[in-house]
């Protein structure tokens, strides 16, 4: 059984920005320490055998330069890889292009601090209307598999029961609770708090189903 809040809590989110070529891009960043060695979240994150095991299916080549594509989900191309603590890609969906960055750092006691860095453009309609939970939610569902895959005790969400899972009243809690700490971490990095509570309202009732308060 997973420990919904547990895993909510092991988890950090800040917001940021950054000025790119095409202008002024936001920054999502989170992440969680894994009591597991680098050398294992490294294979985990980069095999692609074992990506299907916490993630999405993939096909493509998995080095600097190939193309990948995550079944259902984003593609794009690998742009940066140090094994076993950095890989960047962009991040190809719905005619956007984002990109992506993890970085691996070994803490003490063997574990591991994964921590993944989200740059898009986005404008400011959207985010106003769905804020950092609109791919925050998402994220976090990646993290939540990759806890349950590392898990020395096999528990967790296999990825073959994580639609029926997130459909269950603890995936509902699960994602209600992320969309929260997305709007925690929207109004820590300016945003007026009734805007970000309005945002965390329509990105809950997009993943749940709920109306929107």
């Amino acid at each position: 059984m997973i420990d919904v809040i547990g895993q909510i809590s092991d988890v950090e989110r800040t917001l940021g920005s950054r000025t790119l070529p095409a202008g002024q891009a936001r920054v999502m960043t989170i992440s969680q320490t894994y009591a597991a060695p680098v050398e294992d979240v490294w294979d985990a994150c980069t095999s692609a055998e074992r990506i299907p095991r916490w993630f999405l299916p993939v096909s493509g080549e998995l080095k600097v330069g190939g193309r990948y594509q995550l079944e259902g989900n984003a593609g794009g191309t690998v742009e940066r890889c140090d094994p076993p603590h950095s890989f960047a890609a962009t991040w190809e969906f719905g005619g956007e292009v984002s990109w992506i960055e993890v970085r691996l750092t070994e803490v003490e006691g063997g574990r591991t601090r994964f921590e993944l860095e989200h740059v898009a453009h986005v404008d400011d309609q959207r985010w106003a209307e769905y804020g950092p939970g609109a791919v925050g939610v998402g994220w976090d569902g990646a993290l939540l598999g990759l806890a349950s895959h590392l898990a020395a005790d096999g528990s967790g969400v296999d990825p073959a029961a994580a639609v029926a899972w997130m459909a269950s009243d603890e995936g509902r809690r699960f994602m209600t609770l992320s969309s929260e700490r997305w709007a925690e971490a929207s109004i820590a990095a300016g945003t007026p708090s009734d805007e970000a509570r309005a945002a965390r309202d329509r990105v809950t009732a997009f993943y749940t189903g709920a109306p929107a308060s």
